[in-house]
């Protein structure tokens, strides 16, 4: 059991699709989470947090009610669940990507159903059933029933369902499923979730904005990387124009005179390309290292 205490920080992890992306990225931030097969109580290497694994769906209820302080879930849940939150911050990140997540109308690929109007009178399986009624009511679509689906949704159509609203990072398993995807209900991220008692609280609020800042640093950093070169003062506009993206570099005297340092970021994919062309411009000693955060 976790102990709800003033200078102690509850802290629940989604279970489920978003657990092996939220470790790793909570592992990239400082903190190593341990999951066991036998246990919904993770370890950390921070003595001032307690874990608990639960289900994304669950998890605003539990941090509105103070049982969790905080948090990680989508805010597609958010809005399901109607829980009053603090939404510290937007994490984009998924099980497969960094993209957001987009929860969608799909029916079988031979179906007459083309648009919601052609909804009227048919059955609808999802685990979203307020944000599915809420989408017939914004249509004003009428008698369609809607039936809460407890997983593998997509293999419900044609036989248990007409369409279903399900949510999908890529599309594929809808594909493999022989299912088109005639809508988008809503697009969402994971949000860092905190009670609002708890960012009342000295102690937890100020460790909420800390992992918050380090979750954040960490995507930042994801496809940049740091370039450091030396270069000559004769040389160093040409290279300052040739790199337009360059976002003011730190540019520092070395000890021999007319000789600069360039230290800074750029996006990783243009690298293959830069360093050669900096080379062509008489750039030495270019060093490229990874990036494990970003702080704005």
């Amino acid at each position: 059991m976790l102990e709800n205490r003033d200078d102690k920080l509850i802290l629940g992890l989604p279970k489920g699709s978003l657990e092996a992306a939220t470790t790793a990225l909570f592992a990239k931030a400082g903190y190593k989470i341990e999951i066991s097969s036998r246990s919904l109580y993770p370890t950390i290497n921070d003595p001032e947090i307690d874990c608990m694994l639960l289900r994304a769906q669950e998890m605003a209820m539990f941090v509105e009610e103070g049982m969790l302080d905080c948090g990680l879930t989508g805010f597609d849940w958010i809005q399901e669940t109607g829980a009053d939150v603090v939404e510290v911050c937007e994490l984009v990140y998924g099980k497969v990507g960094r993209n957001p997540l987009r929860w969608v109308l799909a029916v079988p690929e031979d179906s007459d159903i083309k648009c919601a109007a052609d909804l009227e009178g048919k059955r609808i399986a999802t685990e979203a059933v307020g944000m599915t009624k809420r989408y017939l009511d914004a249509n004003h679509v009428k008698n369609v029933r809607v039936d809460f689906s407890w997983g593998a949704t997509e293999v419900k159509p044609p036989h248990f369902a007409d369409a279903i609203v399900e949510i999908t990072e890529t599309g594929s398993s809808l594909r493999a499923n022989r299912l088109k995807i005639i809508d988008t209900l809503c697009t969402t991220t994971t949000r860092f979730i905190a009670n609002k008692k708890a960012m009342e609280n000295p102690f937890k609020a100020a460790k909420i904005r800390r992992i918050a800042m380090l979750l954040k640093a960490v995507l930042n950093a994801e496809g940049k990387v740091g370039l450091m070169l030396n270069v000559q003062e004769k040389d160093l506009d040409g290279i300052l124009q040739k790199l337009p993206a360059l976002q003011r570099p730190t540019i520092s005297p070395l000890s021999e005179k007319g000789w600069f340092a360039l230290n800074t970021i750029v996006d990783e994919d243009v690298v293959r390309d830069l360093i050669p062309q900096l080379k062509e411009l008489n750039a030495t000693g270019i060093v490229e290292f990874p990036l494990n955060k970003l702080v704005d």
